[in-house]
């Protein structure tokens, strides 16, 4: 299994990181304890990968995980919702068991 980013979420993180003079940046995706369900998603610009992460060039963005995030977020998808309410970056990620109401933590 691998991440998946749909193609406009790509464009979104390509715009941040243009915006920001980051291009030949990519993204760390992780989970991390807390949040009302657990675990919580994070996701930071990143110029490098750690040692140990996977890595994925999904439409030439660079997406690091590292593997004890992996465990958890091994068919994950992030997308991004253009809208005006509830708008932005959602993770969807079928080895949640549970999520709270927000959609930014979940059980596994």
């Amino acid at each position: 299994m691998a991440i998946t980013v749909t193609p406009l979420a790509v464009d979104k993180v390509k715009q941040i990181l243009s915006s920001q003079g980051k291009d030949d940046w990519g993204i760390r995706v992780g989970v991390k304890g807390g949040g009302c369900s657990g675990l919580s998603y994070t996701m930071d610009l990143c110029e490098v990968p750690e040692a140990e992460d996977k890595v994925h060039d999904i439409g030439g963005l660079k997406v690091f995980c590292d593997k004890k995030s992996y465990f958890y977020l091994s068919s994950l998808t992030l997308d991004f919702i253009d809208q005006l309410m509830d708008g932005g970056f959602k993770f969807v990620n079928p080895n949640a068991t549970s999520t709270c109401g927000c959609g930014s933590s979940f059980s596994a």
